[in-house]
């Protein structure tokens, strides 16, 4: 070796040892850092490809901070903070949502400039530390950039540049979900759990996890096969024919669909099963249509069980739709809206809320919706009752909007009185305290739980209030109302516990189809947020869609499969299991407007029906 090279290496190597025991040293406090089984600091010495599987994305932004900034310290402390944050959101999210960080959610990003921040600033700490630990991580960082010499020349002959080259290839590649990189992070090399991303999390670490899920399900599209959609649909071909003839209604009655942020009924708690905390809704059950409703989300993500219950899609078969609104596009999609809308209904949304959250302004117009009624459209002295608009003026805004001549209407209301955290102070404290609470349940969890059953109640109220105000109208009307997701009360769910004995992702929250004016008889049936709609159109006696009387007819069976991301699967005989494969088909041809013309192919299309759009003081003529 020439002197030069000699004295060359001998300048170079320490700096290479340098950088190695530094990223060594990130490795294992990222896996401190993520506490999981799978990633734990020893895991090095028998199972090293986990983690440094995990820690690999942060190793590539410190490699790249280190070439722009030539300081180590401070680009493997950026990399390290940032990876913190990272971790950080993901333990609020699990604290609160039961669930951790998933890729879907950083699309939440954009919600923070679109009237968002009020509503997820309210789950962050309240505590100063965290904050006060951020700011002197930055103050940290900011003495290393001042301080700390470069680890090499600012010039390199090109080096820097073919090495931040490389190294922005490979993060891009990385977070841009290249399919390359699922030789490395997959189930056959990784941990993966489908279905449960806190499995996936424990066992291959967070930021692992986040990577297989972004392959998996990020950039891949469901594939149907419509082979085996039609053979499903041929099979029902007969009985589709004999629902399609039904006659529809003469006479359409109003339609009012209350979404109630995180209803669910406390008797399902063991706390609470001897209790009656919603008179209204079991007294309204005894002359209508109700039962255990499963919807696919708990504690957040409103706008799953509001995109099935709008659309009839079942995002059980569409693993890479987690937040809907945020990425159907402005295309329009089939929905019940669109149904009504055929049969002449006005329709309208109304939210008390600020509309471009969760993109609903967007989403609406793509689902069809004529109006969308939100919160600067409220009387400017709407009440809230703790952080949010109280149900009453919802209430308040929905007898507005229903007119006592013209075509019939739909309405779809989304309450947010209980809306979590619950951590504000309601306007009767006094109430508020005086609910009781299971024994065990102390402290902050008391107060939530207090919180959440003082708002609960109202929403019980209100729908008593309305359907008792439905049944003075002489207009023929039909008032649906469901909980969207369980409220995100973890500690009080573990200490304790449900009826039912199963876990509180499980659980499954509680609908209610009545006719206000009715006097019939109870009827109880457990269903699923994506089969809503069908029920509603053939209550309302609309019988000529083929798409959602064919819900009616094969969804049954697979509503107990519609759960929570990460919730345990019940399990599956042969014929359910054949079912759900080929649903998922029909489900995928639905979604890509694919459908309509498999069920011309086979199924006739009704003759056509009596059909009145106009209104009538007529009783109902359509009963659930």
């Amino acid at each position: 070796m020439i002197p030069s090279a000699t004295s060359a290496l001998r300048r170079t190597a320490p700096r290479i040892a340098l950088i190695l025991v530094t990223a060594l040293a990130f490795v294992l406090l990222t896996g401190l850092l993520d506490g999981g089984a799978g990633v734990l600091p020893l895991r090095l010495l028998d199972q090293p490809r986990f983690p440094l599987a995990n820690a690999w994305p942060g190793l590539l932004c410190a490699g790249l901070l280190l070439v722009m900034t030539r300081r180590l310290l401070l680009s493997f402390g950026l990399a390290y903070l940032l990876q913190g944050l990272i971790y950080g959101v993901s333990a609020l999210k699990a604290a609160n949502l039961g669930t951790p960080l998933l890729p879907a959610d950083f699309r939440m990003a954009g919600q923070l400039r679109k009237g968002g921040f009020h509503v997820l600033a309210g789950y962050l700490p309240h505590s100063p530390w965290p904050y006060l630990a951020m700011v002197g991580g930055v103050l940290i960082l900011v003495a290393m950039w001042r301080l700390e010499p470069p680890l090499f020349e600012r010039r390199t002959g090109g080096k820097r540049l073919v090495a931040g080259g490389v190294l922005a290839l490979l993060l891009g590649s990385l977070l841009g979900g290249w399919s390359g990189w699922a030789k490395i992070y997959n189930g056959r090399v990784l941990w993966l759990e489908p279905w449960s991303a806190a499995s996936t999390r424990v066992h291959a670490g967070l930021l692992s996890e986040l990577v297989m899920f972004h392959l998996q399900y990020g950039q891949q599209k469901p594939k149907p096969d419509r082979a085996i959609a039609e053979q499903l649909i041929g099979q029902s071909a007969d009985a589709l024919r004999q629902h399609l003839q039904m006659p529809n209604a003469s006479v359409l009655p109003d339609i009012v669909v209350i979404q109630s942020e995180s209803f669910f009924d406390p008797s399902i708690m063991k706390g609470y099963a001897h209790d009656d905390l919603a008179p209204n809704l079991h007294r309204l059950a005894r002359h209508g249509i109700s039962g255990a409703l499963h919807v696919p989300t708990f504690g957040g993500g409103t706008i799953r069980t509001e995109f099935e219950v709008l659309t009839g899609l079942s995002l059980r078969y569409f693993d890479n739709l987690q937040f809907p609104y945020l990425q159907i596009g402005r295309k329009p999609l089939p929905s019940l809206v669109r149904v009504l809308d055929e049969h002449g209904y006005a329709t309208v949304a109304v939210h008390g809320n600020d509309p471009t959250f969760w993109n609903r302004d967007t989403a609406f117009k793509t689902l069809g919706f004529q109006r969308f009624v939100s919160q600067s459209a409220f009387p400017p002295d709407a009440p809230n009752d703790g952080k949010y608009m109280a149900d009453s003026a919802m209430t308040d805004e929905i007898m507005r909007q229903l007119k006592d001549s013209g075509p019939p209407q739909f309405i779809f209301a989304i309450s947010i009185e209980a809306h979590g955290p619950y951590d504000v102070e309601p306007k009767d404290t006094a109430a508020r305290d005086a609910i009781a609470v299971p024994a065990g349940i102390e402290g902050r969890n008391k107060r939530e739980l207090q919180d959440y059953l003082y708002h609960m109640q109202h929403a019980d109220q209100e729908l008593g209030r309305l359907s008792a105000w439905l049944a003075r109208r002489q207009r023929p009307t039909l008032l649906l109302f469901y909980g969207d997701h369980l409220p995100a009360l973890t500690d009080s769910y573990r200490i304790d516990g449900f009826v039912n004995g199963q876990d509180m992702l499980a659980q499954a929250g509680t609908w209610l189809l009545v006719d206000p004016h009715a006097t019939g008889n109870a009827v109880h049936e457990d269903t699923a947020s994506w089969l809503l709609p069908g029920k509603l159109l053939a209550a309302a006696g609309i019988h000529d869609d083929p798409y959602y009387a064919l819900t009616e007819l094969l969804g049954p069976p697979l509503a107990a499969l519609t759960r929570a991301p990460g919730a345990p699967q019940p399990d599956q005989g042969a014929t359910t299991q054949k079912l759900d494969q080929s649903m998922a088909s029909v489900e995928q041809l639905r979604m890509s407007r694919k459908l309509a013309g498999v069920l011309a192919k086979l199924v006739q299309p009704a003759a056509p029906t009596a059909m009145a759009h106009a209104p009538s003081t007529a009783p109902a003529t359509a009963q659930p």
